[in-house]
């Protein structure tokens, strides 16, 4: 299920981010908030995928960038009863540097042992000056930190 919500999104993304990245440069709260708009559709609305098959769905938000917390907590109960929780950290890759993946993979980890949770999800949205078309750049993968599952995805 979580897959096919980063599908999803990713295809959401390639048709249309290209007017975002036109515009001056975006914080990391932009992206956050594009990505959770985006999933807000999916779970209040159901659309495109039924993501609600025990009740009703949430996303926890952490707005106080630095704080040490996670940036969203998407909670959905399930038909036995159980809640599943899903990790999410937003970063955006600038510059030229090496980018966020290390930092993010880390910040990640460490939520992950506070919640309890085996896997999580960080998203990096490139917004280099150099970067691949849109097209080129998604991508997703598994790493394996701390001895938990992460999926990165690349926008």
């Amino acid at each position: 299920l979580w897959d096919a919500l980063l599908d999803g999104f990713t295809a959401f993304w390639k048709s249309n981010a290209e007017w975002m990245l036109r515009r001056q440069p975006y914080s990391e709260a932009a992206a956050q908030l594009v990505f959770m708009s985006w999933l807000h559709r999916i779970v209040n609305g159901g659309a495109e995928l039924e993501v609600r098959p025990g009740g009703v769905a949430a996303i926890d938000r952490e707005y106080a960038v630095g704080s040490g917390r996670i940036d969203l907590l998407i909670r959905w109960p399930l038909p036995s009863g159980e809640v599943q929780r899903v990790a999410v950290e937003l970063k955006v890759r600038r510059g030229k540097d090496g980018g966020p993946l290390e930092e993010g993979l880390e910040q990640l980890g460490e939520y992950l042992g506070r919640l309890g949770l085996d896997a999580g999800t960080l998203v990096i949205f490139d917004q280099r000056e150099d970067a691949p078309p849109i097209g080129e750049r998604c991508d997703r993968s598994e790493r394996e930190h701390g001895g938990r599952r992460i999926t990165v995805l690349r926008l």
